[in-house]
């Protein structure tokens, strides 16, 4: 525990010390949301009846939360593998499970205020978001996710060796999945071809679980088979982040 403790402590400290990776952690979702909440304000998907809201504001905050999981991880493994301080962690009694429960508290953290913070936004009059009443089950949605994409950004850390490539793995793995998943656009307006391909997405489950929960746009099957897909990834992305975790550059 006292290794889990230091390490998570040191992990905050260095987090909120760097104010630019903390503005845009929370602020990129949120340009989002104004972006799209102007562009498509009190427009409806032909093929649902509900509002763009209802899919681009569940959308967007699932992928500010997944993209923030999995690069916050990622960037962390890749660093202190670099400067061997993963290398000097595992000399000490202390276990990976510390390492890893470490970065998946904090990750946590800024997932909550990140839900909290877009929810709000996207309640203000300009936006007009009325959370549905089962906005509670919001709460084990995240957590699969955060738990789902911390894993995938396990193994993102794990194989890659520069700042560049963390980047370039991520965003080429983020950013198609969340165009093919509905984080941007509604799924409903896509050709179903595009949706079946979205079914062996990630991200997909956690937008329709969260659209679902916050928005009410669908009903509690959907939430319940959005978890299930996050709990199936999770158990697939973990056994990988088991087998390419590296403590150095070399093992």
């Amino acid at each position: 525990m006292s290794a889990y403790s230091a390490l998570t402590a040191a992990g905050y400290r260095a987090q909120v010390r760097d104010k630019t990776t903390v503005f845009f952690t929370f602020a990129f979702p949120l340009i989002f949301l104004v972006v799209f909440g102007l562009v498509f304000r009190g427009r409806a998907v032909e093929e649902s009846g509900f509002s763009y809201l209802s899919y681009t504001a569940s959308g967007v905050l699932s992928w500010g939360v997944a993209n923030a999981a999995v690069f916050g991880i990622g960037f962390t493994l890749m660093q202190w593998r670099a400067d061997d301080i993963l290398r000097m962690i595992r000399m000490s009694p202390a276990p990976l499970s510390s390492v890893i429960g470490s970065r998946y508290v904090l990750a946590l953290g800024v997932g909550f205020v990140q839900s909290v913070l877009f929810v709000g936004v996207a309640m203000l009059p300009g936006f007009g978001l009325v959370p549905a009443s089962r906005w509670p089950l919001l709460i084990p949605v995240m957590l699969l996710g955060i738990t789902t994409f911390l894993l995938l950004g396990v193994i993102i850390g794990s194989i890659a060796d520069t700042p560049e490539s963390v980047a370039g793995i991520a965003n080429f793995l983020m950013l198609p999945m969340a165009f093919l998943s509905g984080s941007f656009f509604p799924l409903d307006s896509m050709p179903e071809w595009l949706q079946r391909i979205s079914l062996i997405l990630p991200l997909r489950y956690l937008n329709d679980a969260v659209s679902a929960a916050l928005t009410g746009r669908g009903d509690l099957s959907d939430i319940g088979v959005g978890c299930a897909g996050l709990v199936a990834f999770a158990v697939v992305f973990g056994a990988v982040a088991a087998r390419t975790f590296r403590w150095t550059k070399t093992s």
